[in-house]
């Protein structure tokens, strides 16, 4: 789950990360309130979950109200449908660093990425200059020690004054970055003032969906939230995006869905959505189906493959998800894996036919969804 630039901030403001002053809008009436409250000069940020605003014009320096207002009128009227806007104090800034924590794929430690010398195109720079970057990996049942800090600082070239405060900056950003499930934990710009204060300008993070049971201070801001299958899986913490295609899947992990998805593209079918129904999710039929049956769409194609997650759970809770929901169109079921006998006799004796190919169902999916169509 990524959040918004707002919610980041007011996780470094609890955590004591000095932030610019700021208020949130969601309507231009309230934007000469807003620029009253922080003063000029300000900035205008527009909050959505894509990177590269500056570049796509969403954030605005302004001097005055009569300019403020018109980008504030601009920014609502965008085609995005921007939801929100952060009304931010201009910042006297000497100096741009960049510090993340992130997880490393290969060794499954965290991973500190700082760069003395900003992040605004930290990916250009990883490629062009990667000598200016940073990677400190931390063994998490330590946590990020005092001395690599410390380290991390100095090697950035720091004065003493701003290497202490920044090291004391990454341990506070370590513990939120634990204390949050992060998969992804950014400050980028981290202004450094000509006063050699240390001030976040912007924060980006991601957090482990499976982990949101445990973070009920944070959630999605109703208006952002598309349509009724989208808050029930997010509700539920069900991996799911909606298309505008035919064919609705639930399939167990992201790899199996992935490759279902690619082969009913190769079939020439369209795709209505893509669930994840495995993992910690394989008992959730019910729901999985409910949330599937809130999409148009002309088939719903199950596939899985469960070792830990039993064949015969996924199936019992198919069928009971058919009996109670009672589906208005064609269930196709490829159900393999552990207890996988036991899964066939009941889907047979609902009168469902397990197919054992996932390409055979795939090739059915797409015939079935091309008659619905005439």
């Amino acid at each position: 789950m990524k959040l918004y630039e707002y919610q980041v901030k007011e996780l470094f403001k609890n955590a004591q990360i000095a932030i610019p002053k700021s208020q949130r809008i969601t309507a231009v009436e309230q934007a000469s309130e807003a620029f009253a409250s922080i003063g000029f000069p300000c900035v205008i940020k527009s909050q959505v979950l894509s990177g590269g605003r500056g570049k796509a014009g969403l954030i605005q320096f302004v001097k005055d109200e009569k300019k403020g207002l018109e980008e504030v009128v601009r920014l609502f009227s965008l085609p995005q449908k921007i939801s929100s806007l952060l009304i931010e104090e201009a910042i006297d800034i000497a100096h741009e660093v960049y510090a993340s924590f992130t997880i490393d794929p290969i060794s499954g430690t965290a991973l500190s990425i700082v760069s003395a010398t900003g992040g605004v195109d930290i990916e250009t720079l990883a490629i062009e200059q990667p000598e200016k970057i940073l990677q400190t990996k931390i063994d998490m049942s330590h946590g990020l020690q005092p001395y690599q800090a410390s380290h991390i600082a100095y090697e950035c070239g720091f004065d003493i004054d701003v290497a202490k405060k920044f090291a004391q900056l990454l341990m506070k950003l370590y513990r939120l970055f634990v204390q949050y499930d992060c998969e992804l934990l950014e400050i980028n710009p981290l202004f450094i003032t000509k006063s050699n204060e240390l001030v976040a300008g912007d924060g980006k993070c991601s957090i482990d969906d499976n982990s949101m049971f445990r973070h009920e201070d944070i959630s999605v801001p109703l208006a952002d939230i598309e349509n009724e299958a989208e808050r029930l899986a997010m509700e539920e913490g069900i991996p799911f995006i909606q298309f505008d295609g035919d064919i609705s899947l639930m399939c167990a992990g992201a790899g199996l869905t992935t490759t279902v998805y690619d082969l009913i593209n190769y079939e020439g079918g369209t795709v209505a959505n893509y669930l994840e129904f495995g993992g910690p999710h394989y008992k959730k039929a019910m729901k999985a189906m409910e949330i599937c049956l809130k999409v148009p769409s002309k088939v719903i194609l199950i596939v899985t493959f469960g070792t830990i997650a039993r064949a015969d759970v996924m199936a019992q809770g198919i069928v009971e998800a058919i009996t109670q929901l009672k589906p208005d169109r064609p269930i196709i079921t490829c159900i393999r894996g552990t207890n996988e006998i036991e899964a066939v006799e009941i889907l047979k004796k609902a009168g469902l036919i397990p197919l054992f190919d996932t390409e055979e169902a795939v090739r059915l999916a797409v015939t079935l969804a091309k008659e619905a169509k005439i």
